[in-house]
């Protein structure tokens, strides 16, 4: 058994709990919904999805008039950068030194460009979430993909409970965390295929079929859970050293936790 980490068999936990009202929109590649329990403004929501759109336009890769096109065409410089693309490197710069290199957004592109997406949707649902706090929203949570934002309680004494989705079994939850005032992030190969690589080999990472990473913000937990998986086999032993909060399945479907995370797993029934 590794260090820090329980090797635990079988399922865990059961079908995620329904969630109550939603406002869902399609938004950054993915689905977004996001749940108040707060009485609020109406137009908070609005002003939420109005920057998750602006965020979509200035980072996606898929849009050639967007600020990381653009510079990765070199037709923008980072003195004439916005401040937010400025904010996004920073952090970029932070993660892969704090990754040993695991987390780069300089190493999924063949030429080399800065390319954040491993981070960015993150670094997005935190900022939504601050709208809604700064609104007045206490308890919300907010879903982009599987990688969620909790906020306050679900009800009173009651923490919000986010499913994981089975690596292998979409119709099933690997896991059920309880979680109060907390992100989590997945990554794997669910839906995009081998879409991540590891930046000592450049080769697709190999070893594991899908990390979930709890933290305090949307945008360390998206990164790390990035930078375990591209390390394969060794990133769990690597993250469980630093004491957070981690679930990571194996292709051989072992299912290891740190004690961290142990904290948040719902009771089984």
């Amino acid at each position: 058994m590794t260090a820090g980490l329980a090797v635990r068999s079988g399922q865990i936990g059961e079908p995620a709990a329904a969630g109550g009202q939603v406002r869902v929109e399609r938004v950054m590649g993915t689905v977004i919904g996001i749940d108040v329990r707060s009485d609020i403004p109406g137009e908070a929501l609005d002003h939420a999805f109005a920057y998750l759109h602006e965020v979509d336009a200035r980072f996606s890769p898929f849009r050639p008039d967007s600020e990381i096109e653009r510079l990765a065409r070199g037709e923008l410089s980072m003195a004439d950068a916005s401040d937010e693309l400025l904010a996004v490197t920073a952090l970029c710069h932070e993660l892969r030194l704090e990754t040993e290199g695991a987390f780069d957004a300089w190493g999924h592109r063949p030429d080399g460009s800065f390319d954040p997406t491993g981070v960015v949707k993150g670094w997005a649902l935190d900022g939504a979430a601050g709208i809604l706090r700064a609104a007045g929203a206490i308890d919300f949570t907010i879903n982009g993909g599987g990688d969620v934002v909790v906020a306050g309680e679900v009800e009173p004494g009651r923490p919000w409970r986010v499913g994981i989705r089975h690596p292998l079994r979409p119709d099933r939850t690997a896991a059920v965390l309880e979680l109060v005032d907390m992100a989590v992030a997945t990554s794997g190969t669910y839906e995009r295929g081998a879409h991540i690589v590891d930046p000592a080999t450049g080769l697709p990472a190999a070893g594991l079929l899908s990390v979930t990473v709890a933290a305090r913000s949307l945008a360390r937990a998206d990164a790390l859970a990035t930078a375990v998986f591209a390390m394969g086999t060794a990133g769990p032993r690597w993250f469980a050293a630093r004491g957070g909060a981690l679930l990571a399945i194996t292709t051989d479907q072992q299912v290891l936790t740190t004690p961290a995370m142990d904290r948040l797993l719902a009771p089984t029934v």
